[in-house]
Parts: structure tokens; sequence; C-alpha cells
């Protein structure tokens, strides 16, 4: 197992100075003129050039690109163009706001997609697996901006249950002022998270539902589930213990590649719930055409994903031992 976590880590270093490579050239191809927007449409032809020379825009890409990767290597993302921050403490300070989210949807969506695609596999053929099916299909089928107008208008501005935006304390602070016996916080918290994480999390609910059903049908079918129920166990112990943890296995790639899905869908939903996370950032970013915090809440996103990838990895290597022998 060490040396499969070994291997795995090595193959970070290049993907991470492919990533760096992809967002440069990716960002080049940008439209506008960033020392344009800074001084103004009317500013004078010589401002904007001098402006340009100063940001280093008139540099060849290629030095460009040397000078970022040696500012990585050192930790520097840069100076936003517009707050006149660095775009590493700019970025530090909407993080932890888009991964709860995030994680609270995956979380969400992994309770509701493992439930109904066991339920969905014991029922095959019933109305409790045409529902369940129908969940997938429209969980599929609406988009998330769509889904989470519908539930601020039902459950924030008709039935006044949630609030419709903002965002309460976080959560690491919420939890530790439960533990200290005020739960008033963590309540709070909860209420503003509950709705963008639904919204956020249908999606990826239903196709983690529609793949648990048919992993389960598949291995309901083995011999040893068979064997299993002749020794005489009983049906919740032979369905949790051994088909399902044997189920789980392919789910557990597409949750990890569902948590990048949900990254990037987090733009939207940051955007209708006004959470200050890194989607409210990345819009307000590429409006005024800041490249350093661009690229910096890029790179965020591609590396926070490629950790994810890493994590599954080991845990399914973890799970299968037929993996670390590859």
């Amino acid at each position: 197992m060490l040396a499969y976590t070994i291997r795995r880590l090595l193959l970070l270093v290049p993907m991470g100075a492919g990533m760096v490579v992809v967002t440069f050239g990716l960002l080049l191809l940008i439209p506008g003129d960033p020392a344009a927007l800074m001084l103004g449409q009317e500013a004078p032809a010589e401002a904007i050039a001098a402006l340009r020379r100063s940001l280093g825009l008139d540099d060849p890409w290629h030095l460009r690109l040397g000078r970022y990767f040696l500012a990585l290597v050192q930790g520097d993302m840069g100076m936003s163009l517009f707050q006149s921050q660095p775009v590493a403490t700019i970025i530090w300070g909407r993080l932890g706001a888009t991964v709860e989210l995030a994680v609270a949807a995956l979380l969400l969506a992994s309770a509701i997609g493992i439930s109904l695609g066991v339920v969905a596999a014991m029922r095959q053929g019933s109305w409790v697996d045409t529902l369940a099916m129908l969940f997938a299909q429209l969980g599929v089928s609406m988009p998330v901006y769509w889904l989470a107008l519908l539930l601020m208008l039902g459950f924030a501005v008709h039935l006044g249950w949630l609030p419709a935006v903002g965002r309460g304390a976080p959560m690491s602070e919420a939890l530790w002022a439960a533990l200290r016996g005020r739960p008033e916080m963590l309540v709070q918290s909860l209420s503003y998270l509950v709705l963008p994480a639904f919204a956020l999390a249908m999606n990826a609910a239903a196709v983690i539902s529609r793949l648990v059903r048919a992993s389960m049908l598949e291995v309901l079918r083995e011999d040893f589930v068979r064997t299993a129920r002749a020794k005489g166990l009983r049906r919740p112990r032979v369905v949790v213990r051994h088909a399902l943890r044997n189920a789980l296995l392919p789910v557990l790639s597409v949750i990890g590649l569902r948590f990048g899905a949900l990254l990037g869908g987090a733009v939207l939903t940051e955007s209708i719930f006004a959470w200050p996370g890194l989607g409210q950032l990345t819009i307000a970013a590429i409006s005024q055409r800041d490249l350093p915090l661009i690229q910096g809440i890029v790179l965020t996103f591609a590396i926070v994903f490629a950790l994810v990838n890493l994590v599954v990895d080991l845990l399914y290597a973890a799970v299968d031992p037929r993996v670390r022998l590859e």
C-alpha cells in the first residue's frame, strides 16, 4: 500500500505542471484588455500601454509562464489587478465556504443516492423502483439553477422556513459552539446551508442512485450472495455487509468525480443563493478580466479535484487489494 501511495503522489507533480500550463494557455485566449478595464475606456492609449508594460502583459507568453511557475514554487499566486491583494489571500478567504458547500452536497448526494439505489435494486420492477428511477431521471434532467430557484421560491419565499440568501457562521465554528453548549449557532448555519446544498446535490444523487442500482443488481446475482443467504444469514446483513460492500467499489470513483462537478456547479449555486465562496469570486474576476485571480481560482479548483481523486484512488486500493497489484 505504501508503494502504491508513493506512486500516486509522484504522479501529482507532472499533473500539477500540466494544469498550470493548460490554465495559463486558456487565459491567453480570453478577450479583453485588463489594463484598459483598470484605467477605463476613456483613458489615453499611452497610459494603457504604460500600464501593460508595468504589469508585464506585453512580454512573450513563455516568459510570463516561466515567471508564473517560479512564483508558484515560492507560494506566490500573484497580485489581484483590481483588489490589490495577494491572490492566495483572497482565495483562502473564500475557499472554506465553497468546500463546506461542496462537502455538504456530496454527503447529501451520497446518502440519498446510495439509499435509493439499494431500495430500487431490492424492489426491482416494483412501484418503488419506478419512483426511484423517476427521481433519478428528474435529477439528471433538471438544471441546477432552475432547481435552486424553485427551492428558494418554495421554502424561503412562500413557506418562510429557511433563509433565501447568505451564509451563517462557518460550520467549524458552529460545531465548536455546539460542543460548548451553544447549539443555536449550528442551527443557524444549517438553515443557510440546506437549500444550496440540496440544489447542488440532486444531480449527483441521481447519478449515484442509478449506478448503485445497476451495481447492486449485478452483485445480487453473484454466487457468494446466494451462498450467504443459503447459510441462513438475515437478508439485511446479506445486503449491507456482503452485497453493498462489493457494489460500492465502482461508486467510489464516481463519487470522487462528482465532487469536481459539485465544485463547478457551485459557481451558479453560490450566485443564486449569495453564498460567499469562490463561485461569486470567479464571476467577478471574469467580468473584470482579473487574470491573476482567474488563474489562481482555476488552479485551486484543479488542485482540489486532483487531491480528491487521489483520496478516492487510495480508498479504492484499500478496499480492493487487486488495484495495488496492477
